[in-house]
């Protein structure tokens, strides 16, 4: 007679007995959870969990679906399964690279067909898609001694699985089938292809572009949008990895384990500067530009990067000045309110847009200016005698969120403007199949410097991430392609350094939080990456605006 074990799901507030080897499908199932939306996956004791795992001890559950981050995440990786599957049944000898979501959908590559992409042939694949679907097959996981799981990944032809497991040294891995088909997702999947009901699969430049369910509407697709200047800049900086020959988290490690990492720290940095000096030049080469609008995410750098295309200006023979846009946020009483009765000082209209105009006026006028000190603790502007007047030579330097949101700047003529969007567009994939969320390398930024600098532990800023993102999908990413250049602040390395900085931060997230299952991803996620020494990054780095030790002042 089997043993039962107590079972706490959270979603019913319901305490009850199970037999141990209970699946968290069959508890979902007992516990008449309402079916939509559909869970997708759960949390067991604050760790991600697909619904095929089996319950042996007490535990708390909480389902998660699509509109969850885990559900998310765990259909996006099945989908991936499906689509790389589909090509493989029509096409045995093709190649696919999901390379980084863009345009509400994830880019991927498709070669080695032996004929055109063409719309027919992504027609045949996307019908190929939803008949596995519709014969809904299950996704099944095994885990065995790596050796054995490097030949099966051998014979299947994914090398880049092969030099990642060979390159961190484990001693027993995981793998999924679907099917004869294998493959592996660095998440949790599905239990079967029939819960994979929306999805679609469209031309996209030179590839495809794999569509999915909007998040807040799970039973609509999120519309395309284009993103020319956003897939320009990915595309430069992967073209560029492909010359190093550094394309997955494999290859990097192989490097590290050459002694190249120093040499490709200095590379690094050199391609990096280089695009801050081609961006000045084009600054200086756009006759009439006064102002120049910084604008990107949390952490992406923005600060940093101002100070050396500040440097790089000089250098073109103009005078840099800097305003900081957070002198000019409204009184506390006139700050806006979000849905929750909160301060939204990520609002535009937390800033005061008159006085803001009225100053940058002036200044292009030729008039001196007395600029606003803001008090976060009051709550309130002062004015201390710091005035600024520019002549002929001077460039005003703004960086902030809402940089190139026009209706920051509605009384200057659009040709006196040069707007740059900066973000940290990771092009460095874990593998072939599984791409680093660009949104992952800033909040492991941020949680260093939040750690070091500002006194948050990893659970304040994991627990304030998702806000800060619903903030950047409203005030940033809809203004992203008005600007005039793209900076990508992403450095290839930069994720084995940050690794040697985050580990133990992270590692202090208590089990009993809810911040607690990210922070277990994120370390699983670091564990793949030979950490880098940050001893050998140079002082004017854009990483140092995280780490510390850089000689600029903040």
């Amino acid at each position: 007679m089997k043993k039962n074990v107590e079972i706490y799901c959270i979603n019913t507030n319901n305490r009850k007995q199970y037999p141990m080897g209970t699946s968290l499908l069959e508890l979902f199932k007992d516990q008449k959870i309402p079916e939509e939306p559909r869970p997708l996956c759960a949390r067991v004791n604050n760790e991600n969990k697909e619904l095929n795992f089996l319950l042996f001890k007490p535990k708390q559950v909480e389902f998660e679906t699509f509109k969850d981050v885990f559900g998310h995440r765990t259909y996006v990786h099945s989908l991936s399964f499906v689509l790389y599957k589909a090509i493989k049944d029509i096409f045995p000898d093709a190649y696919l690279r999901i390379e980084h979501p863009v345009s509400n959908g994830y880019f991927c590559h498709i070669k080695g067909l032996g004929r055109p992409l063409t719309t027919e042939v992504i027609t045949l694949i996307h019908e190929r898609m939803k008949e596995l679907v519709k014969l809904d097959i299950p996704f099944v996981r095994h885990e065995d001694e790596t050796e054995k799981v490097l030949e099966l990944f051998r014979r299947q032809g994914l090398n880049d699985k092969v030099k990642l497991l060979e390159s961190t040294g484990r001693v027993y891995s995981a793998y999924y089938t679907l099917q004869e088909c294998v493959n592996y997702f660095y998440g949790s999947l599905v239990p079967s292809t029939g819960y994979l009901e929306l999805f679609n699969l469209v031309p996209y430049y030179e590839g495809v572009l794999l569509q999915l369910p909007d998040r807040q509407k799970p039973k609509k697709l999120k519309k395309v949008h284009q993103s020319d200047k956003l897939m320009r800049i990915f595309r430069e900086n992967a073209d560029w990895n492909e010359i190093m020959g550094l394309t997955n988290i494999g290859d990097l490690n192989v490097a590290c384990q050459q002694n190249e990492a120093m040499e490709l720290i200095k590379v690094s940095e050199a391609f990096q500067e280089k695009r801050v000096a081609a961006i000045a030049d084009q600054i200086a080469e756009k006759n009439g530009v006064r102002i120049v609008l910084v604008a990107g995410p949390s952490s992406s750098g923005k600060t940093t990067f101002s100070k050396r295309l500040s440097l790089q200006l000089k250098v073109a023979g103009l005078r840099p000045r800097n305003i900081s846009m957070d002198n000019y946020f409204v009184e506390r009483s006139k700050t806006p309110l979000d849905k929750e009765g909160k301060y939204d000082f990520e609002s535009l209209y937390a800033l005061d847009l008159e006085l803001f105009n009225t100053h940058l006026l002036a200044l292009l006028n030729g008039e001196e200016v007395e600029l606003p000190e803001f008090s976060f603790a009051d709550g309130r502007a002062y004015y201390n005698g710091h005035k600024m007047k520019m002549d002929a030579k001077d460039i005003l330097v703004i960086e902030g969120i809402h940089a190139l949101n026009p209706e920051l700047t509605t009384s200057i003529a659009s040709d006196l403007k040069f707007g740059v969007y900066v973000s940290a567009l990771t092009t460095i994939s874990i593998d072939d199949h599984n791409w680093i969320p660009t949104s992952d390398n800033r909040l492991l930024r941020r949680i260093v410097r939040d750690y070091n600098y500002r006194g948050y532990s990893a659970k304040d800023t994991i627990s304030r991430w998702e806000s800060v993102r619903k903030g950047e999908n409203k005030w940033i990413y809809p203004y992203q392609e008005n600007a005039d250049a793209m900076f990508n602040s992403a450095l290839l390395f930069e994720l084995a350094v940050l690794r040697n900085y985050a580990e133990p931060i992270l590692r202090e997230v208590r089990q009993d939080s809810t911040e607690f299952a990210e922070a277990r991803r994120l370390l699983h996620f670091l564990s793949y990456f030979n950490a880098i020494k940050g001893e050998e990054i140079p002082p004017t780095s854009l990483l140092r605006e995280f780490l510390g030790g850089s000689s600029f002042s903040y």
